[in-house]
């Protein structure tokens, strides 16, 4: 008899974490009080080699790592660019600009595609003050267009001491109308207003949901029945790293009783369908 041919782990992706040294926790302090309230205060001062570490351990296939743009921020374009060369096969590097910057902002975008090889951009609405359909941000979601790159928006509460409702998903509502042709990630699952994005999901063909900064375990049941059902191919697994480490929320998300393309789809087929993953 012929010894069958081991079976092969499905692909995981995290669409959605940060390189954040510990400098970018002294540069904007609100986020170091975050990770003390949640008392992972380690976490706060991991290297890149730990970043590998935890995610080549939980066997992740592609890891979209994103900079951080602010004054002072430690975390840059070029330094994510750096790290992606460190692991070309597993880093995806995703931009970040201020808004705020005008054109200079979209300059630094076409800049960091074409030379760091960005593969999206990444916006932290809460750190600008102005919700994703203010007027700052139109002239990136044009660029992204015209680069071939989607943009990834933060929803939801900020968790840190900034306003909440620049990240109500309805916002984005103005954005997909229009922009249409912008492939539109909506970060953290719009939490608390969950069913508000769920439903701008359905409405739009090109808006999808990250669910990072939320394990499984405490997903809304509103959400898993969207991502099992409707809604397949609109929900993608993301972390929001250093937040978290890989082996629980993948734990949990396998025992969420999902269909298994269901499953393959949130840990996978999503976000390669967004990026071209083959």
């Amino acid at each position: 008899m012929t010894e069958a041919a081991p079976t092969q782990a499905a692909p995981v992706a995290d669409c959605w974490a940060n390189l954040w040294p510990a400098e970018l926790f002294t540069a904007y302090p609100p986020m170091a009080a975050l990770y003390r309230r949640l008392r992972i205060e380690p976490r706060m001062t991991l290297t890149l080699d730990d970043i590998l570490r935890e995610a080549r351990g939980a066997a992740l296939s592609r890891v979209v790592i994103s900079a951080t743009a602010f004054p002072g921020s430690p975390a840059t374009n070029r330094a994510v660019a750096q790290a992606v060369a460190a692991a070309p096969d597993l880093l995806v590097g995703c931009a970040s600009v201020d808004p705020r910057d005008g054109m200079d902002a979209v300059r630094e975008l076409r800049r960091a595609v074409r030379d760091d090889g960005m593969r999206g951009l990444k916006l932290l609405p809460f750190l600008y003050g102005r919700p994703p359909n203010d007027a700052i941000y139109y002239p990136l979601y044009a660029t992204c267009i015209d680069l071939g790159i989607p943009a990834l928006v933060l929803t939801g509460h900020t968790a840190v001491r900034e306003r909440n409702e620049v990240g109500r998903p309805l916002h984005l509502d103005d954005v997909a109308l229009h922009f249409p042709e912008l492939r539109l990630v909506a970060g953290h699952a719009g939490f608390p207003w969950t069913d508000e994005l769920i439903s701008l999901a359905w409405k739009h063909e090109n808006l999808f949901i990250d669910t990072s900064g939320h394990t499984p375990k405490h997903f809304p049941p509103n959400l898993t029945h969207f991502m099992d059902r409707h809604g397949r191919g609109k929900v993608m697994f993301g972390t929001g790293h250093p937040l978290m480490a890989y082996d629980r929320p993948l734990a949990e998300a396998r025992a969420l009783g999902l269909r298994p393309e269901s499953l393959n789809a949130f840990l996978w087929g999503t976000a390669a369908s967004v990026w071209g993953w083959a």
